[in-house]
């Protein structure tokens, strides 16, 4: 019932959202939308729906641009509360959770080629991400649609065979800016590990999963910052010991660095293993504070 009201929520904020910016435009005169089409405001430019190309969990429809490439630092502690956590470990700054260097480098404005590796089951996972539509500032293109396609493997833990080691995840990410105060994206993706993970009996290859994720702005340099994300797994129940991932955190922006202090109950960073594998519960105490630190690098020969 938990993750539809967050689903829920979500759909009422855009629709409630959506709603107003159509009664601004009832309001206005012609004289007014004979204005703002003279104005260059209304140029065909993209528009800048999230200030990174990673949130909380979720990837944004964000590239980085040709020849840039972006540094991210990842960092999950330990449970922030809970039998394993409270003061004995510093509130979970005694321990790591997973932590995951990656670099993403653009290829094209609209082509990357990503490179990381986690903590957990020193993953390494390798991505092209691909965006197809920008929104544009004339509302011609209502909404950003960017694709991913990513391979992880495990090279160093003992495996039958080498496709074993392989897990592969893809995903299709809408997102809309609806005002300069929010933004909302929601990302149906597909995951298959070739040894299941956890590999215990009953769990399956392969599932489809959906997220969302929205920021709210707060001031001009911070946002907050709200991330989702539910397998649709029936071996991913709490039954079983199960729980949808979710995050909650804010966002700095300061020149070329996006700093993000963020709280959540996944333990993992890469998205092949918190969604076939989140076992924390919010209530419990098994949340963890977390940050990232995106740093860009333009190597884009200036002109004088």
């Amino acid at each position: 019932m938990k993750k539809h009201i967050i689903l829920l929520t979500f759909l009422i904020i855009s629709f409630r959202l959506s709603a107003q910016k159509a009664d601004a435009a009832k309001e206005s005169n012609p004289a007014d939308s004979l204005l703002n089409s003279l104005t260059s405001d209304n140029k065909k430019e993209p528009v800048t729906i999230f200030k990174s190309t990673m949130l909380i969990l979720s990837q944004t429809t964000e590239t980085v641009k040709k020849n840039n490439l972006n540094l991210m630092i990842i960092h999950r502690f330990g449970d922030f509360a809970g039998s394993a956590g409270g003061g004995q470990t510093f509130y979970g700054l005694d321990n790591i959770a997973d932590v995951y260097i990656g670099l993403e480098y653009g290829l094209t404005d609209n082509l990357n080629i990503d490179l990381g590796r986690s903590t957990i089951s020193r993953l390494v996972n390798m991505n092209l991400k691909y965006a197809i539509i920008h929104q544009t500032t004339d509302n011609s293109t209502p909404l950003a649609i960017t694709v991913i396609g990513e391979t992880g493997m495990r090279p160093y833990d003992s495996y039958h065979a080498f496709s074993d080691r392989l897990s592969y995840f893809a995903e299709a990410i809408f997102a809309r800016k609806f005002s300069s105060d929010f933004s909302l994206s929601v990302a149906p993706s597909f995951v298959r590990d070739n040894m299941p993970i956890p590999f215990v009996a009953g769990n399956t290859q392969q599932f489809f999963s959906i997220s969302a994720a929205a920021r709210f702005k707060v001031t001009k340099h911070m946002g907050f910052i709200i991330d989702y994300a539910h397998p649709f797994s029936s071996f991913r129940s709490t039954a079983n010991g199960f729980y949808d991932p979710l995050g909650f955190g804010i966002e700095i922006e300061t020149g070329g660095h996006v700093f993000t202090l963020n709280f959540s109950n996944s333990r993992a960073i890469s998205e092949i293993n918190y969604l076939s594998n989140t076992q924390s519960n919010y209530s419990k105490g098994q949340y963890r504070i977390g940050f990232t630190i995106s740093r860009m690098f333009d190597f884009n020969h200036k002109k004088q």
